[in-house]
């Protein structure tokens, strides 16, 4: 804290050179940095991920029901949510890179816990772990592609982060399902928790000090804290534009597998094709979103990505027993779109805030994307039932809540404003 304090100060020159704030300091490489962003977000998708298609086998192996499933999704949520809320009064204190080399380590640990579970309140607790982990990662790679790429660039580099999703479905979830097929579900974990070691080690050695929020920024008591990031109107609609469409996502998203697997006769071996192909088409739809977010605007596209995206989720949850090919089809234009109109929303609501705020706002961001990824996954879990046949019921009630909250995000994106840079 002394140097932080110096380098508010003022500071000696090379204590300002080591931090990275000097004047005179080389002009900072983008594409390594985000390389490594990449990596850090694909190795927290892969762990929220990796729980999505085992859901049929947890409910066998523990014997728990689709509410109880809903609570593990909900459980990882609420603690990013809670985690990343109190990260958020002290996270534009420090150098982002200590932060994320921090993180990195301890969603190692949070992944080994969920692989040494041996019941369900032990898998419960590991997630609890790993959601507080991953909350603030999230919060602070955004809050690192802010800082680094120009508001002209940042609707691709927006869509660069977003491909890690792509990542995560086409590289990562068939090689976790098929060693949770051949060997067990806790060999995925396994090995998340060497890739989250291996994260930390690559980000060491890539990344410069990235400390130049650190001159924008002013200590405050927390209540003026919450007074400066909440007293503000555009932050308000920014917040509640992604409570809606983290709502609309994670009211559908976490039972898709288990639908799948029960209602439309899929079998649990040709799962990982529904992420496979999902992710990549995702793959070239998130930097074409992006693309098209810095040329045309980014409140426009996400209009357009968000209303198209009702069909696809009116489509998942309304399916029937049908071919895969089909079902894969129809599960891949919903991921297309979905994760699509995610990333111009993300480009918007990361360009509402000052830099001075920017770290603490996309903590307490973080914080309300999760606790609304919660509370849609406990009231899905709380409409959906199971029949008299094992079929899974209410999944289409939940498809019409998601629509109608994705036509509410809409609205809110009109009232978003950015901020000049």
């Amino acid at each position: 804290m002394e140097k932080t304090e110096d380098i508010l100060q003022g500071g000696s020159s090379a204590e300002r050179i080591e931090c990275g704030i000097s004047p005179q300091r080389p002009v900072i490489q983008e594409r390594p940095i985000l390389s490594v962003l990449v990596g850090a977000h694909f190795m927290h998708i892969m762990d929220f991920m990796m729980m999505l298609p085992l859901g049929p086998q947890f409910m066998k192996l523990f014997a728990i029901t689709p509410q109880q499933f809903g609570t593990l999704i909900s459980a990882y949520a609420f603690s990013a949510a809670i985690c990343s809320f109190f990260a958020s009064f002290v996270i534009d204190r420090f150098d982002r890179k200590t932060i994320l080399l921090l993180l990195c380590g301890g969603m190692g640990i949070a992944t080994l816990i969920c692989a040494l579970a041996i019941d369900y309140r032990m898998l419960l607790l590991a997630r609890v772990v790993a959601g507080g982990v991953s909350g603030i990662l999230s919060a602070i790679i955004f809050a690192i592609v802010a800082d680094v790429i120009p508001a002209q660039r940042r609707g691709v580099a927006t869509g660069t982060i977003m491909s890690a999703f792509s990542m995560a479905a086409v590289i990562g979830m068939p090689i976790g399902m098929l060693l949770a097929n051949l060997i067990d579900w806790r060999a995925s974990y396994f090995l998340l928790t060497a890739v989250s070691w291996a994260m930390m080690i690559v980000a060491l050695r890539v990344l410069p000090p990235l400390c130049d929020h650190l001159l924008h920024h002013q200590e405050r008591h927390p209540f003026r804290q919450l007074r400066a990031i909440f007293w503000v109107r555009n932050h308000l609609y920014a917040f509640a534009l992604i409570a809606m469409l983290m709502f609309a996502g994670f009211s559908v998203s976490p039972f898709i597998s288990t639908y799948m697997v029960i209602n439309v006769g899929m079998a649990e071996v040709d799962l990982p094709y529904l992420y496979f192909f999902g992710g990549l088409a995702t793959f070239f739809t998130a930097h074409f979103f992006g693309k098209l977010a810095d040329y045309h605007g980014k409140r426009k596209i996400f209009g357009v990505a968000a209303a198209l995206s009702v069909f696809p989720i009116l489509m998942v949850t309304h399916l029937s027993p049908v071919p895969t090919v089909f079902a894969v089809g129809i599960s891949t234009l919903f991921m297309m779109l979905v994760s699509g109109r995610f990333v111009p929303a993300m480009a918007l609501v990361t360009a509402s805030v000052t830099p001075r705020l920017r770290g603490s706002f996309l903590s307490f961001n973080i914080s309300v994307q999760q606790l609304s990824a919660g509370v849609a996954s406990l009231l899905a879990g709380s409409i959906m039932g199971i029949s008299a046949n094992g079929a899974l019921t209410h999944y289409d009630s939940v498809g019409i809540i998601a629509s109608i909250a994705t036509i509410l995000s809409i609205l809110l994106a009109v009232k978003v404003d950015s901020h000049p840079e």
